[in-house]
């Protein structure tokens, strides 16, 4: 795998725990960490947003589960 791929899933789980925390416990980690829309949390919300786009990029084109059997 290339590294942008390792860095975009990495970015996806992070933004899905994001989201755990939020569902669960109305607790948003980036906001408490980088303050409530501040240019550093948009960044790293959009991070997460293009990661997602990239990964789901790599699944239609590479298409990594194809050779699995259940």
């Amino acid at each position: 795998m290339k590294v942008t791929t390792i860095i975009a899933f990495i970015l996806v789980i992070i933004g899905a725990l994001n989201w755990l925390l939020i569902g669960l416990f109305s607790f948003d980690l980036v906001a408490m960490i980088f303050g409530t829309m501040s240019i550093v949390s948009r960044i790293v919300y959009a991070l997460v947003g293009l990661a997602s786009l990239w990964v789901i990029y790599f699944m239609v084109m590479y298409k990594p589960f194809r050779n699995v059997t259940a």
